[in-house]
């Protein structure tokens, strides 16, 4: 068997948090693309419903549509559970779903801080808690989180204290549970994404002002993409990636050499 069928997905089923758009869509679509059944996990049902369908349409993989807020245990339970009643099984599961607030941080308030941290720390470590526990049952499975540059640098000019903080833990997080799970197969790994062009990224207005700075400091001279972010969760997603727990994947585009 060569290398690209090594990489294909056949069989496996994953779920995508924070799936509906941008990374994590881009995500799920490859997944698909490579053969797996998909979940795709957003808090607006509608926009998750949408890419599943997208999705389903354009690959021919199953793809089913779920609402849960990753910061409360119970929903994420529910979100494993459902997963398991549709696909009988889970593969892999993309940690993702997150947000960032740029305030100041002698103007935040503990409220913005502890929002941050409980959907980009906590949220990752519920999901990646359920869908460990699953994947140890059933033998093995691979959990990849989106953290990003940010846990390794500070970024400017937005001030995000609480967003560089929350990634800087998923990537130890990481790091603990790769360590404590790879007796039992279960693979963790992250991917550190630099800025990345989303449709959100792009028409927001509060982030494009920054994008002319942020291009002028990167090497590249310019956002990535979020296709650009595909291959590596795909090998990651496979037996391919069979020796590779632990690890932060930074994709960046140089911007963190600097």
């Amino acid at each position: 068997m060569g290398i690209i069928e090594k990489l294909r997905l056949d069989g496996k089923k994953a779920l995508v948090t924070g799936g509906a758009r941008g990374i994590g869509y881009s995500i799920a679509t490859a997944l698909a693309e490579a053969g797996a059944d998909v979940a795709i996990v957003d808090m607006d049902e509608a926009a998750a419903k949408e890419a599943a369908e997208k999705i389903a349409g354009a690959t021919g993989k199953k793809a089913i549509a779920l609402k849960a807020d990753v910061a409360k245990k119970p929903e994420v339970d529910g979100m494993i559970e459902s997963v398991l009643k549709e696909f009988g099984r889970l593969d892999t599961a993309f940690c993702n779903a997150g947000i960032c607030k740029n305030i100041p941080a002698e103007e935040m308030s503990l409220e913005d801080w502890q929002k941050v941290i409980d959907i980009n720390l906590t949220g990752v470590f519920l999901t990646a808690q359920a869908a460990g526990k699953v994947m140890i049952k059933q033998g093995g499975g691979s959990i990849i989180c989106t953290a990003s540059m940010s846990a390794h640098i500070v970024n400017v000019p937005q001030p995000q204290c609480s967003y560089n903080a929350s990634k800087a833990g998923v990537v130890q997080l990481v790091k603990s549970l790769a360590v404590e799970w790879a007796l039992k197969n279960v693979r963790v790994n992250s991917i550190s994404p630099g800025y990345i062009g989303t449709d959100l990224t792009l028409s927001s207005p509060v982030l494009k002002p920054f994008i002319e700075k942020w291009n002028a400091m990167a090497p590249l001279k310019r956002l990535g993409r979020p296709d650009e972010l595909q291959a590596m969760a795909v090998y990651l997603a496979g037996d391919t990636s069979a020796f590779t727990t632990g690890g932060d994947f930074i994709i960046d585009g140089a911007f963190t050499c600097i």
